[in-house]
């Protein structure tokens, strides 16, 4: 390429001209592959046995989880204290500090794994439970990708519980990725969750979601409005939904003071931006179908007016 040198240098102005989006001569740099990898070894302990490369045998399960917890801790550890490090209330902070709170943090984190467990237990059986497909809860692990994305989300959630800036995110958005179910980890939701099909699905921060609830693909739970941007940071902005709620279908809610009641269920493509009582169930009205064979081939046409 005879014009290499112009092109290079056109580039690095670029660099200067941007720093938002440069970083160079910066340490703490999050290493997004090694998190996915702690991530995998995450989803083998809170799930022994499925996602392992090869059988594990009970009798030696203990040795297998000591691997697993050391891998994580070294490798989830030197990760956290890059991201308290990138903090700005941090960027003056020893590196020694940074060690112990990230290896303070792990230790915490590592000890809600129980508690995870015990979620996604409830949820597993939910999504089983309410799908008369399902051929058994070992399919429901495997095959279904509500359970991956709140599987990710459920350890995400923790850390972000935790404070642990960005890590929390870049998890989430990985499971994003492999699902198109996007669930930000600040959001708060109760055990017994179902996710059926889940494709287009979001769940915003400030989310909160009770027991026993199930939504469906393409379902919103969204913020009013997000013109003020970061103005809005720290505020409840999406919804509230109780206990034994149902979503279906490409409905959309919004607003930090929505609040949807116990035992209501909302109808698909409906758009919610006030509170519902508890008890209720919510439905657009049915469109009118309009049938016409005017054309030449006489073929049926329908159209939704």
């Amino acid at each position: 390429m005879k014009n290499t040198e112009e092109l290079i240098g056109s580039i690095l102005e670029s660099y200067e001209e941007h720093p938002s989006v440069t970083k160079l001569d910066v340490d703490n740099i999050l290493n997004r592959e090694i998190l996915i990898r702690v991530l995998e070894k995450l989803r083998e302990i809170v799930f022994p046995g499925y996602f392992d490369p090869a059988r594990i045998r009970s009798e030696y399960i203990k040795y297998i989880l000591g691997d697993h917890i050391e891998f994580i801790q070294h490798h989830l550890t030197k990760q956290v204290a890059k991201a308290l490090g990138s903090a700005a209330e941090c960027a003056e902070c020893p590196k020694s500090d940074l060690a112990r709170k990230a290896e303070s943090t792990v230790e915490q984190f590592l000890s809600r794994i129980p508690k995870i467990r015990e979620y996604l237990a409830s949820d597993v059986q939910a999504a089983f439970d309410g799908d008369p497909a399902a051929s058994g809860t070992d399919e429901i692990i495997w095959c279904y990708p509500g359970i991956n994305a709140i599987t990710v989300y459920r350890i995400a959630h923790e850390l972000y519980l935790l404070g642990i800036p960005l890590i929390p995110r870049i998890m989430t958005e990985y499971a994003h990725g492999q699902t198109g179910i996007d669930i930000n980890p600040g959001a708060s939701i109760g055990k017994y969750f179902c996710i059926d099909h889940g494709t287009g699905i979001v769940i915003g921060e400030t989310t909160v979601i009770g027991d026993n609830c199930k939504i469906y693909q393409g379902v919103t739970l969204g913020a009013l409005s997000t013109r003020q941007g970061q103005q809005l940071r720290g505020k409840k902005r999406h919804p509230t939904l109780g206990n034994n709620v149902t979503i279906y279908a490409g409905a959309t809610v919004l607003g930090g003071e929505t609040v949807i009641g116990d035992n209501t269920t909302i109808g698909g493509n409906a758009f919610i931006v006030n509170s519902v009582s508890k008890d209720m169930k919510v439905s657009v009205r049915n469109p009118e179908l309009q049938y016409s064979s005017d054309r030449p081939d006489d073929e049926s046409w329908y159209w939704i007016i």
